[in-house]
């Protein structure tokens, strides 16, 4: 490890008890907290997420969040429903830019939320969480109200495989989860991007930034879309603008084997473009699954798309000026 990261390890690691939440609304002053939750049919986590944040920290005592923004990204249950019943604005990824066409993606999304939201300090949260803590928020919100020279941070925590109910065990087996993670993503970025090898959860869905980092970004459609994020954030604030707050356990569904290598193939490709930037011939990635009479191919296009800083789009300025 560089002795670089070795030394931001020492200053831009922290845990979420660290700040205590009577520091972190001291600091807060006037800078207003957006949090976000991407959702696709995640009816049975998101009104409990939801309702967690509104109860523990948008009331008069605790006012830390100003706004809760589901965006719903064409979900076919009852994710909108629920999610606006326990309390949250829920807006169609759609609807937001509809001169842009949307297409699928996690990515897609998070761009579109910017400009949903108004919020100084964004704070991205997966809709898939289950035993949902508060500290998911407060951990990687109060870095950015307390420290003026922080621009991005990522959540921390174990990913026990299994946790939540649908894996072998109730409790989780320690220490298997991020499979990605830790066969794509970790060696991509140590090999690569050695500055961002202290990153314990790279592609973690949970982090906050300032807005006016965000909209400075390319955001990637797809599974890309946080390592993405991650490099260019290095490249644009430099390492030591980010940081990370070790806030526990995360409890979550876990995808498939096949759902993985389409993920590790974005991500791979993510990387492919920050590393050339050049012209690239759209990737497909094959893979195998056992029909009636033998293993059929199933073929899938890798995620390239990537929309252009929020800054850009004529839209967003005008919002900003207006």
């Amino acid at each position: 490890m560089l002795e670089e990261v070795e030394r931001w390890l020492e200053r831009r690691s922290w845990s979420v008890a660290d700040r205590p939440l009577e520091r972190i609304l001291a600091a807060k002053r006037n800078t207003k907290v957006s949090v976000v939750l991407p959702a696709l049919n995640e009816e049975a986590t998101v009104g409990d997420i939801v309702s967690v944040i509104r109860r523990e920290l948008m009331t008069a005592a605790v006012p830390l969040v100003d706004e809760l923004v589901v965006v719903d990204s064409g979900s076919t249950d009852r994710t909108a429903e629920v999610a606006e019943a326990a309390g949250a604005r829920v807006v169609a990824r759609d609807e937001v830019l509809p001169r842009i066409p949307a297409v699928p993606g996690k990515g897609e999304v998070l761009w579109r939320s910017l400009m949903a939201t108004g919020g100084d300090v964004v704070c991205f949260v997966d809709a898939d969480l289950r035993d949902f803590s508060a500290d998911f928020v407060t951990g990687i919100v109060g870095p950015l109200l307390t420290d003026p020279d922080v621009d991005f941070v990522k959540a921390m925590y174990d990913r026990p495989f299994g946790a939540g109910g649908d894996g072998p065990a109730p409790g989780g087996i320690p220490g298997q989860g991020g499979r990605v993670t830790e066969l794509v993503a970790r060696p991509l970025l140590n090999l690569h991007w050695p500055q961002l090898a202290g990153f314990v959860q790279p592609l973690g869905g949970e982090y906050a930034a300032r807005r006016s980092l965000l909209e400075r970004l390319p955001f990637p459609v797809g599974y890309g879309v946080e390592l993405g994020l991650l490099v260019d954030a290095l490249h644009t604030v430099g390492l030591d603008a980010l940081a990370q707050v070790d806030v526990g356990v995360r409890k979550h569904r876990h995808q498939d084997g096949q759902a993985l290598g389409r993920m590790a193939a974005a991500i791979y490709r993510t990387a492919q473009v920050r590393l050339s930037r050049g012209h690239l011939v759209r990737p497909r990635l094959t893979q195998f699954e056992r029909g009636t009479e033998g293993f059929e191919p199933r073929t899938y296009a890798v995620d390239t798309e990537e929309r252009p800083p929020i800054a850009e789009i004529a839209e967003y300025a005008h919002r900003r000026v207006a």
